[in-house]
């Protein structure tokens, strides 16, 4: 069942508060990142956007990014505000002797969604199109209808489209299956329980990085027993970080919400980081006898294991 048939996915968000901005710049800005990150950030071009997370040695997600390269000694990496701070000092106090500088730029750009009509056509997701000083990042998809991130330098103005509410665009986000991580969610993933291989934010032929062992045995010897699914849910709210059970085990969680948001349907559209073998079991939230979920097909194949 669809339940956003009626959302219409078009038009221009006001500026997304929920996101910041951290500017790395200098002469190795690109190594520097590349050797912290989930991504390939040494080959990534102007015309090229990254979706990315940052882990610890465990290989669990600290931070997500979608970084963009906006010269070539600068790259901005967005990410949720609540994770900003904490995120900026833990990759500060790897710079060492790189000629790199990481600061909060958030109050120097304004991001906003666009979707719909308001986007640039025939670009592939993590491409970039560059619009005056604006760079318009492509997403993936919402129910069919095409997604981007606007980011220009602050008191830039707004580009041309319908207003579009920013409830709508949070939903967009859960719709199109690709997570951002956020402060309740800290360190709870390796990056394959969200999907994040299959959408385009890990890549296995670069060198190394914090996590990189672990992301690569689960990818490798096939010991994933996560991954992230999309979901309706019978419920007026539900939060970030809500634990997911079965019916029939009211002590084990089995999985996590990840993203949320309401349907003007009723209830809720979610993504829920899911043990794979409890997906097709009764499920609830917060308790085993809480809201039904109802799970739904994902906008996009999961690869397999390689």
């Amino acid at each position: 069942m669809n339940h956003t048939a009626s959302v219409p996915f078009d038009g221009v968000t006001p500026p997304l508060q929920h996101l910041g901005v951290i500017r790395v710049k200098g002469e190795d800005a690109a190594s520097f990142i590349h050797g912290q990150l989930t991504q390939d950030f040494a080959l990534q071009k102007p015309g090229e956007a990254r979706l990315a997370a940052f882990l610890n040695a465990k290989g669990r997600m600290q931070a997500s990014f979608i970084g963009v390269k906006r010269a070539a000694d600068e790259i901005l990496l967005i990410c949720s505000r609540d994770l900003l701070a904490q995120t900026l000092r833990r990759l500060s106090m790897f710079v060492l002797r790189a000629k790199a500088k990481l600061a909060d730029a958030t109050a120097e750009f304004v991001i906003r969604g666009l979707a719909g009509s308001a986007v640039p056509t025939g670009a592939a997701p993590w491409s970039v199109t560059a619009d005056a000083e604006a760079s318009i990042v492509q997403l993936y998809p919402a129910d069919g209808q095409p997604r981007a991130l606007w980011i220009a330098p602050a008191e830039t103005p707004s580009p041309q489209g319908a207003p579009l509410a920013e409830a709508a665009w949070q939903l967009s986000e859960v719709r199109s299956g690709v997570a951002t991580l956020t402060q309740p969610l800290f360190e709870a993933f390796v990056p394959q329980m969200v999907n994040y291989e299959s959408v385009g934010g890990v890549n296995f032929k670069k060198g190394c990085y914090p996590g990189q062992e672990i992301v690569a045995r689960s990818q490798f010897r096939g010991t994933l027993k996560r991954r992230t699914y999309l979901a309706h849910v019978d419920a007026d709210s539900l939060a970030a970080g809500t634990d997911v059970f079965r019916a029939d085990d009211a002590e084990q969680p089995a999985g996590t919400v990840v993203q949320a948001a309401p349907s003007p349907a009723g209830g809720v559209e979610a993504l829920v980081s899911l043990q794979i073998a409890s997906a097709d079991e009764a499920l609830h939230a917060g308790s085993a006898t809480g809201p039904r979920l109802h799970l739904q097909a994902l906008p996009y194949t999961l690869l397999e294991d390689i």
